[in-house]
């Protein structure tokens, strides 16, 4: 008969756990450093009753008047079917609106309304903000080579697609 390994006490508080080992990489240190920008950026949208998805919609709505959900679906990295669920809540919301395209009838344009708009610059000014307070103390020349850096990792995974 064959002993099963003893199972590991746990200890309560006595050490916490290394991630030294997973910080050396690039990737996870900016999964780490995005969670926490994330759980902040929710708190600030939360009053604007936006999630980060939604919001993102809004500002490329309002940035690009007359979009279609294709164009939407791609500037965001979203699958069309995704992108749904978001502008239907949009414009449920009645923030933006979406008109046919002639050219297209399957295809729509997407506008955002007054609402939009409004909602758009009070959001904006609190994630401005939400932005400044975290890289407060950073150098522009840091941020503007970690801005660099992300790019072109973005561009190195394009290439590879």
């Amino acid at each position: 008969m064959k002993k099963s390994a003893p199972e590991p006490a746990l200890e309560t508080g006595a050490h916490s756990v290394s991630d030294t080992t997973l910080r050396a990489f690039y990737g996870y240190q900016m999964k780490r450093t995005f969670n926490v920008i994330q759980s902040d950026l929710n708190r600030t949208l939360k009053p604007f009753d936006l999630r980060m998805l939604t919001y993102t919609a809004l500002v490329l709505v309002v940035d690009n008047p007359g979009l279609s959900q294709a164009q939407l679906a791609q500037a965001m990295d979203i699958e069309r079917p995704n992108l749904v669920v978001i502008v239907d809540e949009l414009e449920r919301r009645e923030l933006i609106i979406r008109d046919r395209l002639p050219k297209d009838r399957r295809a729509y344009a997407l506008k955002a309304t007054l609402a939009g708009r409004r909602l758009f610059e009070k959001s904006f000014a609190a994630v401005s903000a939400h932005e400044q307070a975290f890289l407060r103390g950073v150098a522009a020349e840091a941020l503007a080579v970690s801005m660099e850096v992300m790019q072109r990792v973005e561009k190195n995974r394009q290439r590879e697609s």
